[in-house]
């Protein structure tokens, strides 16, 4: 979109094409020929509205979860390609993308849980291959502690760690081990714009190298999309959390895609979930990715998935 700058703007806009589009966290421009799409929403029992998507008539039940600050256009293309096998199930959590408007609590991680077993029981959903990517992954263990595995066949964790703040005992979190509590603590202190940005490098490296003009305005439009009020609490939420315990309750078979060097998260947590989770585990390492493993490699990401629905 940077393209159309005149002179030395539209060189450096071009050079960093690539990666702020990667900080839209999968979303994409309306483009000329791009078949229209007909909103539906999901209404919980609370009254709040849910935008999801239902596509594709494939023998398996796919549900796939968005990150923090993202949407359910991140798993656009996979879609496209996954529709045959699988019925696809994509949606936007409170507070983000056509779910913006779902605003009228804080919600926390639970809460999530609630609205997806809602989605499941609502659709008369089973045997589900349940995939969540970043925060959808840390929806998917709520999950899995609230309602148990009964309705899943499988569940799919894309580089989310269980404990976000790292302590003496546990380097696995959050920016690969360098967040603690003490870093929370002088978060509360800034705004928020300031906060997400700082989110937004550590998610995405090369981002480092663009100049603040060009960066702030991709930021201010993803923030713009979602409620600030829903992220800031699901922030609190996600760092509050240790879901370790969850793996040893899981009771279907499991597959960790990782990132590798990574980004937010160490690649080492393969070897923490293979060792803690006591069903069939299956590891997809995605070599030279950052935590937008879904974007950075969309061709690995849809096969690797449709191996696992076959």
């Amino acid at each position: 979109m940077f393209c159309n700058m005149a002179g030395a703007k539209r060189s450096h806009a071009c050079f960093f094409h690539t990666p702020l589009r990667a900080i839209e966290y999968g979303y994409k421009y309306v483009t000329k020929g791009k078949e229209e799409k007909i909103m539906s929403y999901f209404t919980l029992k609370n009254g709040e509205q849910l935008y999801y998507e239902d596509v594709g008539n494939g023998p398996e039940t796919l549900i796939m979860m968005h990150g923090w600050t993202s949407s359910h256009d991140i798993y656009e293309e996979p879609v496209s390609k996954l529709k045959d096998k699988a019925r696809c199930i994509i949606y936007d959590h409170r507070g983000h993308g056509g779910s913006k408007n779902a605003n009228l609590e804080n919600p926390s991680m639970e809460t999530l849980a609630d609205d997806l077993n809602e989605i499941i029981q609502g659709l008369s959903l089973s045997r589900i291959t349940l995939l969540g990517w970043s925060m959808g992954a840390g929806v998917a263990l709520n999950y899995v502690r609230i309602y148990g595995c009964d309705a899943l066949r499988q569940i799919i964790l894309c580089d989310m760690t269980p404990k976000q703040l790292n302590d003496e005992e546990w380097k696995l979190g959050l920016y690969q081990g360098a967040y603690t509590r003490k870093d929370m603590e002088q978060d509360a202190g800034k705004d928020f714009y300031s906060l997400y940005k700082s989110f937004a490098v550590g998610a995405v490296p090369r981002l480092k190298k663009i100049p603040g003009f060009l960066l702030k305005r991709p930021l201010k439009k993803r923030l713009s999309e979602c409620d600030e009020k829903v992220l800031r609490s699901l922030s609190a939420s996600m760092k509050a959390q240790d879901n370790r315990d969850v793996a040893g309750m899981v009771t279907v078979p499991l597959t960790y895609f990782y990132a590798d060097p990574g980004s937010l998260f160490s690649p080492k947590l393969v070897d923490w979930y293979r060792d803690q989770v006591k069903t069939p585990f299956h590891a997809v390492c995605f070599p030279g990715s950052d935590h937008m493993l879904v974007t950075n490699d969309p061709d690995r990401f849809t096969e690797n998935v449709a191996k696992l629905l076959a």
